[in-house]
């Protein structure tokens, strides 16, 4: 996260690489969820494993992609600001970074 205080009184937020597409990664993430529940709904009526197999393809597709959509924001923006910044919260920064990449690799 980079810090990019807003004032509200004596409270200060952190906005995150995501902020100025936030509504889009909601609708995003509720378009997948409906994808989840097609396919609760389809072990309930039974139906083939291969047509549930490939809604479950497509979901993780759809959930990869997010992902990246993420990790992309996230580099750009809280990985790029710690950097400029230097110092110590820039190797946590990159640190993490990995981490989350070695996570979805390895998903």
């Amino acid at each position: 996260m980079a810090a990019e205080p807003e004032d509200q009184g004596s409270t200060r937020m952190a906005t995150y690489g995501y902020h100025d597409d936030k509504q889009s990664h909601i609708n995003r993430l509720r378009r997948i969820e409906g994808q989840v529940r097609g396919l609760q709904r389809m072990v309930e009526e039974d139906e083939y494993c291969i047509d549930i197999l490939t809604q479950t393809a497509a979901v993780n597709k759809a959930l990869r992609s997010f992902a990246l959509s993420m990790l992309d924001e996230h580099l750009k923006h809280c990985v790029g600001h710690a950097v400029a910044n230097g110092g110590e919260e820039a190797d946590e920064k990159v640190r993490e970074a990995s981490e989350a990449i070695a996570r979805l690799v390895r998903s």
